[in-house]
């Protein structure tokens, strides 16, 4: 099965992009995976809730354009599932199971998610009750898919 990360806006800070460049070359002999960045709606704090909701449709309309058909897709949302690292494999292993071809894997903007994406996934996870920087989040998304790979053939996590 085939991982994508459907992410708004790119990692700015050069740690953040290292950190995501480390895990995704330890997991890239385990799975193929894929990052694709999508442009971002900026929307100032002060900004009504109309103004907000309208960027995040706007968000929401790219992210549901790049999602392929058949693709499974998994919501990271703050109110989502959060399960622990060896449940997270577990899971992902089950829908490989299922034969599905690609999961992708949606990170919403400072915006959040719109309706429609959440209602699209099959699944809603979220990474931890602590709010977390959207750069932070994905580095955290990477490293546990890398660890879900790790636990699924029994391998040791630390070297």
């Amino acid at each position: 099965m085939r991982w994508t990360i459907l992410a708004m806006g790119k990692l700015k800070e050069a740690h953040w992009r290292a950190a995501a460049a480390e895990y995704l070359k330890r997991l890239a002999p385990y799975r193929a995976i894929e990052v694709v960045e999508l442009a971002d709606e900026r929307a100032d704090p002060g900004q009504s809730e109309v103004l907000i909701g309208a960027a995040r449709a706007r968000e929401g309309d790219r992210i549901l354009a790049a999602v392929r058909p058949g693709a499974h897709l998994i919501a990271l949302w703050e109110q989502g599932e959060q399960l622990a690292s060896s449940v997270l494999a577990g899971r992902l292993e089950a829908l490989e199971r299922e034969g599905l071809r690609e999961a992708v894997f949606v990170l919403g903007g400072a915006n959040g998610l719109d309706p429609r994406v959440l209602a699209r996934a099959g699944w809603r996870l979220g990474l931890s009750s602590l709010t977390l920087p959207h750069q932070l989040a994905r580095v955290v998304l990477i490293e546990q898919l890398y660890r879900a790979e790790r636990i699924r053939r029994q391998e040791p996590y630390h070297k």
